[in-house]
């Protein structure tokens, strides 16, 4: 393939990464949609798979032999973009809908999204600080707390748990930005984020139904 000549937009969508990413961003939009009814069950399912689906992506890119330079940066790029609404746009939305969509929640959800953009933006510019060290708190790591949480939801009174995780969400978004070397999960980690994920549907998915 000449890695000069330009290439039209579709010819990445057959990208065995980027389908996974778009299938990410498929959970963060489903994710999405349930936050805004107040569904916080299925929306918490809906990050969760896209946590699963951010990681597989680049678990995959890795393993694909072939791909060029261009393919590489293209799935970069879109990573990241996906990125923003996953572990941005939608826990702003889960707070603000949580919040029943009060002006005090707004602020949260703006420190949410912009923590979010500076914190790709950054890494986007440097990278990890080794090959197995991030500088700050990663944003995937963020929602997977955030779902787990989200068990105990039922043990407080409603007012009480959105004050809670207002606070939490605030301090993530402190801990995003900070440069406070934080370990990269990756390897046989992945077992057990897909043991995570699978669990904790299951809870999200019971309570659904009961």
């Amino acid at each position: 393939m000449d890695n000069n000549k330009q290439l039209s937009v579709f010819s990445f969508i057959k990208d065995l990464p980027n389908i996974c990413s778009l299938l990410g961003l498929l959970s963060a939009v489903i994710g999405i949609y349930f936050a805004i009814q107040g569904n916080f069950e299925a929306a918490i399912i809906g990050v969760l798979w896209a946590v699963l689906f951010d990681w597989f992506d680049g678990i995959i890119a890795r393993i694909l032999k072939g791909r060029t330079k261009i393919q590489g940066d293209f799935g970069a790029q879109l990573d990241s973009m996906i990125d923003i609404v996953s572990f941005g746009i939608l826990p702003a939305i889960i707070l603000l809908s949580y919040g029943e969509y009060s002006i005090w929640f707004l602020p949260g959800a703006f420190v949410i999204i912009a923590a979010s953009a500076i914190r790709l933006t950054y890494f986007n510019v440097y990278g990890l600080i080794d090959t197995k060290t991030y500088k700050g708190f990663p944003l995937d790591n963020n929602v997977l707390i955030l779902a787990l949480v989200f068990v105990f939801e039922n043990f407080f009174e409603p007012s009480i748990f959105a004050i809670l995780i207002y606070a939490l969400l605030m301090l993530f978004s402190v801990l995003n930005l900070s440069s406070i070397p934080t370990p990269k999960f990756g390897g046989k980690w992945v077992y057990a984020l897909v043991a995570y994920v699978i669990i904790l549907t299951g809870v999200f998915g019971w309570l659904l139904w009961v």
